[in-house]
């Protein structure tokens, strides 16, 4: 699962990262929850340019006819986004990167069924990284415009394991190219580049229970803490 993501990265390092344009760049976000805007990269059909573009963070299909009675997921199982309603017309034309800096996860403490420690898991060499994402956009009779996307999931690796037994699609670098391919609408060759991440590339370190309220998008959020202190 991934339900909550830091999108702090520099300007530069997104530019430098995905080669988009970062004139309107975004504020820095420490606490991005479901439903909330999202910063994503995609291409357009018969273009080699990547794009910077917000979506709100929930998927909701063009083919669903009222919105409020859809539960917009804000995962996607890579072991059945092919095989998915909701999904599988997303997953092979509507594609895209979801940059972060890390994302967290809850800990029980002591086994505990209410007490849950936080912590953030980001790249070694803390560069962004790229969550495989997928993207809608549902039309309204009247013409109205709402755009979604989603976070696709998978086993977690050695790293997350301890902590929560799913994680968020990483990609590599290598293949963003093929993942936001719009002209490519062969499934087969993209299911493979959903796995987990090598845990040795990531790390991770305990972080205020700030973080569990959404109200609270400040760096704080993404700050190591000492345990003992808490």
């Amino acid at each position: 699962m991934c339900g909550r993501f830091s999108q702090s990265s520099t300007a530069a390092s997104i530019a430098n990262a995905f080669g988009v344009n970062t004139d309107d760049f975004p504020p820095p976000r420490y606490n991005v929850a479901p439903s909330q805007p999202v910063m994503a990269v995609f291409q357009l059909p018969n273009s080699l340019q990547r794009q910077l573009h917000m979506f709100q963070w929930g998927l909701l299909p063009a083919w669903v006819k009222d919105p409020s009675k859809f539960s917009k997921p804000i995962n996607a199982r890579s072991e059945t986004v092919a095989e998915k309603p909701s999904f599988r017309a997303a997953l092979r034309y509507h594609r895209c990167l979801i940059p972060a800096k890390g994302f967290y996860e809850w800990q029980r403490v002591n086994g505990g069924k209410t007490k849950k420690q936080p912590y953030f898991f980001s790249l070694q060499a803390g560069h962004p990284l790229a969550f495989a994402g997928l993207f809608e956009q549902w039309e309204s009779p009247l013409g109205e415009f709402i755009e979604t996307c989603t976070i696709l999931t998978t086993s977690a690796n050695d790293l997350v394991a301890p902590i929560h037994d799913r994680m968020p699609v990483i990609l590599a670098p290598q293949d963003y190219a093929m993942w936001l391919d719009a002209g490519t609408s062969r499934t087969d060759g993209l299911l493979s580049l959903l796995k987990p991440y090598p845990a040795e590339a990531m790390q991770l370190y305990p972080v205020s229970t700030l973080v569990n309220s959404p109200s609270n998008d400040k760096v704080e959020c993404q700050q190591q803490i000492d345990l003992e202190l808490t």
